[in-house]
């Protein structure tokens, strides 16, 4: 058989080969054996040195067309293999724009931050500031200006975390309205600020006490306020939290930086008043403290207590979110157990 017919049946067999393969692997194998220096093209190239010198030519150019169209056969179907694969990974990643996504849960404020968030929506409706102080307080802010001097007995109750002898946590969020009351100008106009914010105190880590709790405090600076501003104030406030049907009074108590002081009381929103569990079946249910500003928290604070009076009142967010849905743990706002969280909506 003479190398022509050699090489025809060789491009025969092996481009048909080609085609069929089906794998970069298996291609690259085949390119190896035909077109390597061991291959059958090769072997033929060597062989021609038996052949006449005029016949050398012809074979050598057939030979060189043989393995050319052989490389472009190769070439082909690698770009074939390629692409292959390329519409595969496609095919595996494809995305169908038309079908609905995945829900993303969204979470909601903590019902604590629900309550301070629509407490102070209801206030600066009325006119007043939310301002917010330091936590690490001066004890001179804390109690000397809210009328509690070092050596008086109100200290007792409000027992907090020194860091030193004048700093402190703070044990109530006054210190923020005696920050107020120096800078304010009252020849702008009077002064109405709530002051909400995290206070600190030892108390005990049981049930309905935590050493650590949210506190909101309201306080009104001008001339001719009485005792019927803070009621109606308080009124409105209460009706907003726990409904418009709901009712207060005021009890005589005792607080250092108010005189008169007062507690207040709203009417059991559980039982309307008749009493139940909730109220102790008095019909009632404590909510906050307040009272007529202390003409000595007035004069600390250099302003004409002859002149100027007001009012101010202290509730606890805490306390109110516990009334308003019947939570009987005050640790359940701090476990991060979202059985628990998730129960409240942000309109709650």
């Amino acid at each position: 058989m003479d190398f022509q017919t050699k090489l025809e049946q060789l491009f025969q067999q092996n481009n048909e080969r080609i085609k069929e393969v089906d794998s970069l692997d298996d291609l690259n194998q085949i390119r190896v054996q035909l077109l390597g220096k061991k291959g059958p093209i090769t072997s033929v190239l060597r062989g021609m040195k038996d052949l006449a010198a005029d016949e050398r030519p012809k074979v050598g150019a057939f030979a060189n067309k043989i393995r050319d169209e052989l490389s472009a056969a190769i070439e082909t179907r690698k770009a074939q293999l390629e692409q292959a694969v390329i519409d595969a990974k496609l095919a595996s990643e494809t995305i169908d724009v038309t079908l609905p996504g995945d829900p993303v849960v969204a979470g909601t404020p903590h019902i604590i931050i629900q309550i301070m968030d629509d407490l102070e929506s209801f206030f600066m409706g009325m006119g007043y500031q939310v301002l917010s102080g330091p936590e690490v307080e001066e004890d001179h802010y804390n109690f000397e200006m809210m009328n509690i001097p070092k050596d008086h007995p109100a200290r007792d109750m409000q027992e907090t975390f020194y860091i030193n002898n004048e700093l402190l946590m703070r044990s109530q969020t006054s210190p923020m309205q005696a920050r107020t009351m120096e800078k304010h100008d009252f020849s702008k106009g009077p002064l109405k600020m709530i002051s909400p914010g995290v206070v600190y105190r030892r108390d005990d880590d049981d049930a309905t006490h935590s050493h650590q709790f949210h506190q909101m405090e309201g306080l009104v600076i001008d001339k001719h306020i009485t005792m019927a501003d803070l009621k109606g104030t308080l009124l409105a406030m209460c009706q907003h939290v726990f409904g418009a049907d709901r009712t207060i009074r005021l009890r005589p108590s005792y607080f250092p930086f108010t005189e008169p002081s007062v507690e207040v009381d709203v009417s059991c929103f559980r039982c309307g008043g008749k009493g139940c569990p909730v109220c102790k079946y008095t019909g009632w249910i404590e909510v906050l403290g307040a009272g007529m500003v202390h003409p000595n928290v007035l004069r600390a604070a250099k302003i004409d207590a002859d002149v100027y009076g007001g009012f101010a009142f202290g509730l606890g967010p805490d306390r109110f979110a516990m009334l308003k849905y019947g939570i009987d743990d005050i640790r359940s706002f701090y476990t991060d157990d979202l059985r628990f969280l998730t129960q409240f909506s942000q309109e709650g």
